[in-house]
């Protein structure tokens, strides 16, 4: 889908040097999704423009080529110390990056942090890390890596899961993070939809998941 917002990618110091790619909607925006694997979440604005939803700017730092080293900085249980070093990275950095290149700092109310697959468990990570900062968690199709933990932080982001009808293995991970924040209180969504892992879905869900959070 086209884009008539802009696409801003440089590469920021992390890690050798790490690619962040921004989309700028062309009204101010009102509402920032800060995204792992940020080469494909960034490239949503399109389906955002298309929808009537609030002016959302969309954050993208960029996976790792290498799956495995991937999963180690998604998931805090593999390499807690690679964990910690990329949340570093995306939760500080790249935050004051944007602040600063772009002028945006918006409050948690009109923040998500958001992901798919194995970024999904970076984004249920982060989110209950740091709810402070991000006031929505937006997770498609979560891995199994990262577990719901036996105590939950307080309070616990707005959340907003999703699954296809045809990924049972991510679907249960989805179902299992819903039963354990509404158990923690929170206001959780579960959805499932027609597809299979990668399938269009995501980027159709993305701007339910706006909608949901700052409509």
């Amino acid at each position: 889908m086209s884009i008539t917002g802009e696409l801003v990618t440089e590469t920021l110091e992390y890690d050798g040097g790490r690619e962040v790619t921004v989309y700028l909607p062309l009204k101010p925006p009102e509402a920032v999704v800060f995204a792992g694997d940020g080469q494909l979440i960034s490239q949503w604005g399109g389906v955002l423009e298309a929808a009537d939803v609030p002016s959302t700017m969309i954050v993208g730092a960029h996976r790792l080529v290498d799956e495995m080293q991937r999963l180690h900085e998604y998931s805090p249980g593999f390499d807690p110390g690679r964990f910690a070093a990329h949340e570093g990275f995306f939760v500080e950095q790249v935050r004051r990056w944007v602040r600063t290149r772009f002028g945006v700092e918006l409050p948690a109310g009109r923040t998500a942090v958001s992901g798919v697959s194995a970024s999904g468990e970076l984004a249920l990570a982060l989110g209950l890390r740091h709810p402070d900062v991000y006031g929505a968690i937006f997770c498609a199709s979560p891995g199994g890596g990262y577990r719901p933990p036996g105590v939950m932080p307080s309070p616990v982001p707005r959340t907003y899961l999703v699954a296809g009808s045809r990924e049972p293995f991510f679907r249960e991970n989805a179902a299992r993070w819903a039963d354990a924040l509404r158990d923690a209180g929170a206001d959780v969504v579960n959805y499932e939809r027609p597809g299979s892992h990668g399938d269009t879905f995501w980027q159709e869900e993305f701007p339910l998941m706006v909608t949901w959070a700052f409509g």
